[in-house]
């Protein structure tokens, strides 16, 4: 069977989605594909939930109805407040969008094609409309259809993100979200016994966001706006130490078993910004906090090189930190650095994330609401764009958005953070789970946890963090 994709345009996409609030649609049926009867639309859009209903026409309209109700052919006449009929063609501006007449049901949920009184779709199981304007809505044949009855193709889409209307009910779910990932990031614990912390090291090109990524996480757990790690502006890095950030839960809140680790920025010049050799030191746990980078202080004897390391003092994960509004400009000199950061991670079994900052910058819909992130075509597209030229899988791919200029925190943006934290968490664990245990006495192994040996502790709600 052919790939089931849709026939909408762009253009015509955005209008339809015009139609809505935040929402996605995922393509059920496709009529050419599973055939023009009602057999086959109820086969694969029964009991779907929100459907809106796509069909075209050789006059250049595209048409059709939503309903908030599922498809169950009970036989009822179905009643549906928000439910409407619409139509997309070149020559308006706006989609038109019809209701419904007040005291009349919205659709007949029959066997049959979707009948919707006004249009009944694939009338008697053919790739066909039947047009009765004035039953259940109201419309000129000329702007619905342009009196074109006849279809060329019909579709259906699943419409996800209809399910906070209240409000306050949002708000509800979504604090209990952010309280959820707190939670369980609070409550990490790393795979091996021996290790109390795990450790992310940030790398990213000058202003990409790795310094005010921490920044936004100490702030988001604390509960007011930090400062800790130096940020700015300049064309070359502002961070010239290696720092290891940890963060408190709270103001006077104990250690999270995180450390994030920032350093200076990658710069196009090799002998500029963060050298490769320098992150190989770092990753194997060489590096102590504050050790300035410098050129002349990389020889083993340097002052604040560590010579013995274990492995608590090595880098656990690795997250690339990139600005979203400057995928486009990346080039090929700094694509390269990359790689070869990506090489050397991959010989140490080093996990990798992708950081997408400054999402809000880079989309108005996102600036608009930080919610609309996942809804964003321009910041999936720059996603898909930086997963091929770095390598990295779309799914380690995370946009986030950093605390600059807002005086107070945000929920939206703080659930973003913590998602990206806790995927860090997650891929952390991944590499001590890969960790190879040397032939060496029993007792001197560094220990796996076990569920059943060592029960994870839950918070208490004394130790619930307060939600912002």
């Amino acid at each position: 069977m052919p790939p089931v994709i849709s026939s909408l345009s762009k253009h015509q996409e955005k209008q339809l989605m015009s139609l809505f609030g935040h929402v996605r649609l995922h393509l059920l049926y496709k009529a050419t594909i599973h055939g023009f009867t009602a057999a086959a639309f109820h086969g694969h859009c029964d009991r779907q939930g929100p459907t809106v209903i796509v069909a075209y026409n050789a006059a250049g309209f595209v048409f059709g109805a939503y309903t908030s109700k599922d498809y169950t052919q009970s036989g009822a006449a179905v009643i549906d407040g928000e439910a409407f009929l619409y139509s997309i063609n070149d020559g308006r501006k706006e989609p038109l969008r019809v209701g419904g007449i007040s005291g009349q049901h919205a659709f007949t949920d029959e066997g049959s094609g979707p009948n919707y009184g006004a249009l009944v779709f694939l009338h008697e199981d053919k790739s066909a409309v039947q047009s009765n304007p004035g039953s259940c809505f109201n419309f000129k044949p000329e702007e619905m259809h342009g009196t074109d009855l006849k279809l060329t193709e019909f579709e259906v889409y699943r419409v996800e993100g209809l399910f906070f209307k209240s409000p306050i009910r949002y708000i509800f779910m979504m604090c209990r979200k952010k309280q959820q990932l707190m939670k369980s990031i609070q409550n990490y614990q790393p795979e091996i016994q021996t290790v109390n912390q795990a450790c992310v090291l940030l790398v990213g090109p000058v202003g990409a966001g790795k310094s005010s990524f921490f920044n936004s996480i100490n702030s988001a757990f604390r509960g007011n706006m930090t400062c800790q790690a130096i940020t700015g502006t300049a064309g070359t890095s502002v961070t010239t130490q290696y720092r290891a950030y940890t963060i408190k839960a709270g103001r006077r809140g104990g250690n999270l078993p995180l450390v994030l680790c920032d350093t200076m920025g990658l710069e196009e010049n090799p002998e500029s910004g963060l050298n490769i050799d320098d992150v190989v030191s770092i990753f194997k746990g060489h590096m102590v906090d504050r050790y300035q980078v410098f050129k002349y202080m990389r020889a083993l004897d340097s002052p604040g090189y560590k010579k013995h390391v274990n492995l608590s003092d090595r880098i656990h994960c690795l997250a690339y930190v990139i600005d979203s509004c400057k995928v486009a400009l990346l080039s090929q000199k700094m694509v390269d650095k990359f790689s070869a950061i990506r090489k050397k991670a991959n010989q140490l079994g080093i996990p990798q994330v992708l950081l997408m900052t400054k999402v809000d910058e880079a989309c108005p819909l996102v600036a608009k609401d930080i919610s609309n992130v996942y809804h964003s075509v321009y910041i999936q597209k720059k996603a898909r764009q930086l997963s091929e030229s770095l390598g990295i899988p779309l799914s380690y791919v995370m946009p986030v958005k950093n605390y600059s200029e807002e005086l107070e925190l945000d929920q939206n943006t703080d659930i973003l953070l913590f998602m990206a934290l806790e995927q860090m968490l997650n891929y952390a664990d991944s590499y001590f789970e890969n960790q190879i245990v040397e032939d060496r006495p029993e007792n001197s192994r560094p220990e796996l946890y076990r569920s059943s040996d060592h029960p994870r502790q839950f918070l208490t709600e004394r130790d619930d963090p307060k939600i912002v």
